[in-house]
């Protein structure tokens, strides 16, 4: 897309706000290089990357950047085979954190909401866990390495505390020694050595090393003979301390090497990621929405605002251009924001074209342009002796002649800065020329010729800027289909002019021309009723799509749920059978070891019995859960609050109501009300339910005594976070208040899984450990809802 209209609509302004919400130099070059989308396909698909973004930080918080720096030098040295610097394997390491962060980020259920483009980024995410662990853990700060980095350097380490506690054990009894001779009684450093600051008058009484002199000449800092060679082996600690650091250094700096592809890989995509989220938060901060986008040509963007304009001073307005209507003529008075709204109107293509969510209301849609051309303000030039005019019309030529049907042009007052009758016959001559090519125009102007023009010619249409001739002040508000009335009089006569001068005035001009301004006057103001009626529809509407998707959604995880318990609940059933007949085995196994060791063959024979009572009744339980679905006999008809089994969920339900004319009705199954068809219930033989009313937990079934605790100990983990799952299900079904688990003390195993489960589960309202006398930390007390 063309420089001028970036530069001319203010979208570097928009791509400065946006880097500021980057976590890396490397998230700002890509905004820098920021243009629109040369195609539809990456338009919409940048724009549902920014949107899912914007999503996934309303759902689970702030995506994890922390610590992330621009890694491109690390990895240009690394790529070269240099050893790196801690501060540069430091932020590999918070790299590779981060890609491994990303990944648990993005992770879902089966039955959430998919994010797919930002999921298909992620996939490219290979963390290196092992690498990210050995960096830190040898790596302490920019500055430090651990002791722990190599055994070598901890026993280094140590050896230099304590010989450096003995200097300094050695040095202070000197400076007891020496302290008539000094100038303080301390000691200090001097390159790396432990020296005393002595009088240079007595510098023959402490025999040693001159390392240094004072400014004043009257201090010499002598090393004594006596810490030369303790001296002399912290200095060979710290050379080899040295050493095994760069020796740390280097094998670090191998194993990135080693992996340089994956963690080149891996920093292109935070990159990219550090840059979708930049611009999710600043869609944020702009109260942005994703529009939808058409390539016809047409536009509707709802409560448009310009980006840059402070939110507390901005004036909304409805921004469209139908199917059908190729130019907009927008009218009004000076400083009435006509320039406004048509910067506004290719601020947000121009945005939404490069993957960004616009200031605007929900259900706006623009359309895909392969360049928008905009000749808007004052650009007189002195350098090239040009006047207004004769600069806008350079900028005019370079439309005409570059501008076709997928091109929308911007033009703020057409044809001014020259004779009117002349600068409104080049307008028009310049609008027909670009409208019979197909390009969608957007221009504003003061010539009424252009009114009339918009008036006479199909799908050219008039909009005007409103006035408020009360105040003497603009609106700002942008009324489409009504051209701009002429308020001079009415504005004259409010300034106080004479009303002889404002008839006088009136008769120089036709009746015609008076009666066309009120009607100007009249549209304006069923205009203005019509779009408050349709703004109200529009909400309606919106509200009761919002509605719809809600309930198809609840339809939707009822679906899966129900899958899910149908699933689980055959799982379960084999679990039991293939428990029983492991059971029988294990017996048989262990009785013939009995008979083995002496017992008769009669033992034999019955156990033989047995296990074929014990097979005879696997086959009866079998038989009996398919003969269960089967249970009782079709029902005809039903009634209110009677009791009747439903096969598909294997479970007793409640009728609510009685069948429609299509045989659908509504039960309670648990905590849920479902529709059904009344072929698929089933009678209860024996079965008589009255009086059934509803409680604050949904239907109070009382089908069975619902024990206050349940004992799980002896289960594992898995068995009893099923066995609570059920029995809260129906403590909950029950009417019960408060329960008790019983899951023991011993390792706390158990104890630690059932308060991850109640943690999420919906019937729960808070729990805790058992107090002195209800079992203490072996047991967990459960308030319901």
């Amino acid at each position: 897309m063309n420089e001028k209209a970036l530069k001319v609509l203010e979208f570097n302004k928009i791509k400065e706000e946006l880097k500021k919400y980057t976590n890396t130099a490397a998230g700002k070059d890509i905004i820098h290089a920021l243009v629109p989308y040369s195609n539809l396909y990456e338009v919409k698909e940048h724009l549902e990357e920014t949107r899912e973004a914007f999503e996934l930080m309303i759902k689970k918080g702030m995506p994890p950047f922390e610590g992330i720096y621009d890694i491109r030098e690390g990895i240009a040295k690394s790529e070269r085979g240099f050893v790196l610097l801690p501060v540069e394997l430091l932020r590999i390491a918070n790299l590779l954190r981060c890609s491994r962060r990303f990944k648990s980020y993005i992770s879902r259920k089966d039955e959430e909401e998919s994010f797919r483009i930002i999921e298909d980024i992620c996939e490219g995410l290979k963390p290196l866990k092992n690498l990210e662990e050995e960096i830190f853990n040898a790596i302490i700060s920019e500055e430090e390495i651990s002791d722990r980095a190599s055994s070598a350097l901890y026993n280094i380490r140590r050896s230099l505390k304590e010989k450096v506690s003995s200097v300094k054990t050695k040095v202070n009894s000197l400076v007891r020694t020496y302290s008539q001779f000094l100038q303080e009684n301390i000691y200090t450093v001097r390159g790396e050595r432990y020296v005393l600051p002595v009088k240079v008058e007595h510098k023959g009484s402490v025999p040693g090393l001159v390392h240094d002199q004072s400014s004043s000449g009257a201090t010499l800092y002598i090393e004594p003979m006596s810490l030369v060679t303790l001296n002399n082996e912290i200095k060979e600690l710290v050379l080899k301390e040295k050493a095994e650091i760069e020796k740390i250094l280097g094998e670090l700096s191998v194993k990135v090497y080693m992996d340089i592809e994956l963690i080149k890989s891996n920093a292109n995509i935070i990159w990219e990621l550090d840059f979708i989220f930049a611009k999710a938060k600043y869609a944020g901060s702009i109260n942005a929405i994703c529009p939808n986008v058409n390539e016809e040509g047409y536009f509707n963007i709802l409560k448009a605002k310009h980006p840059l304009i402070n939110p507390k001073d901005v004036v909304t307005n409805d921004m469209y251009l139908n199917e059908g209507v190729s130019s907009l003529i927008i009218t009004g008075p000076n400083t009435g924001g006509k320039t406004v709204t048509l910067k506004t109107v290719g601020l947000l293509h121009i945005m939404a074209l490069s993957g960004l969510m616009i200031p605007a209301g929900s259900g706006s849609e623009i359309s895909f342009f392969k360049e928008v051309f905009a000749d808007i303000g004052d650009e007189q030039s002195i350098e090239q002796s040009l006047s207004t005019f004769s600069s806008h019309m350079t900028n005019i030529v370079n439309i005409i002649n570059n501008a076709d049907d997928e091109s929308l042009a911007l033009f703020d007052e057409l044809g001014a800065g020259t004779d009117p009758t002349e600068g409104a016959a080049l307008a028009i001559s310049i609008l027909e020329n670009l409208r019979e090519r197909g390009t969608k125009i957007v221009a504003t102007t003061h010539y009424s010729e252009l009114k009339a023009y918009a008036l006479r010619v199909q799908g050219v249409e008039n909009a005007s800027v409103e006035f408020d001739v009360e105040t003497l002040r603009p609106t700002y508000k942008l009324l489409i289909g009504i051209p701009g009335k002429s308020n001079a009089f009415e504005i004259s006569r409010r300034l106080g002019l004479a009303d002889y001068i404002i008839e006088d005035a009136k008769s120089g001009i036709s009746k015609d021309t008076l009666r066309f301004e009120d009607l100007i006057q009249s549209l304006q103001d069923k205009n203005i009723k019509a779009q408050r009626d349709a703004s109200e529809a529009a909400y309606v509407k919106k509200e009761a799509f919002k509605l719809k998707e809600k309930y198809e959604e609840k339809l939707d995880k009822f679906e899966n749920i129900r899958e899910k318990a149908i699933i689980e609940a055959q799982k379960e059933a084999k679990k039991i059978i293939k428990e029983a007949k492991e059971e029988a085995d294990k017996i048989l196994k262990d009785i013939r070891e009995l008979e083995r060791m002496g017992y008769s063959s009669d033992v034999r024979q019955a156990l033989e019995e047995n296990r074929k009572k014990l097979k005879d009744k696997i086959n009866k339980l079998e038989s009996s859960m398919e003969k269960e679905k089967e249970q009782g006999e079709e029902l005809t008809t039903v009634y209110e609050g009677q009791e009747v089994y439903l096969p598909k969920f294997d479970k007793k339900v409640i009728v609510l109501t009685t069948p429609d004319n299509k045989g659908e009705v509504q039960v309670q199954a648990g905590i849920l009300k479902i529709s059904v068809n009344i072929k698929d219930l089933r009678e209860i033989k024996g079965n008589v339910v009255e009086n059934k009313k509803i409680n604050k937990k949904g239907l109070n079934l009382n089908l069975k005594s619902i024990s206050t605790s349940v004992d799980l100990r002896g289960m594992d983990s898995q068995e009893a976070i099923y066995t609570v799952d059920k029995y809260l299900d129906d403590a909950y079904i029950g009417g019960l208040n408060e329960v008790t688990i019983i899951h023991g003390k011993g390792t706390g195993i158990l104890r630690k899984a059932i308060n991850d489960m109640l943690r999420s589960n919906p019937h729960v309202n808070s729990y805790r450990l058992g107090e002195y006398g209800e079992g203490g930390t072996g047991v967990t007390v459960v308030e319901l809802k």
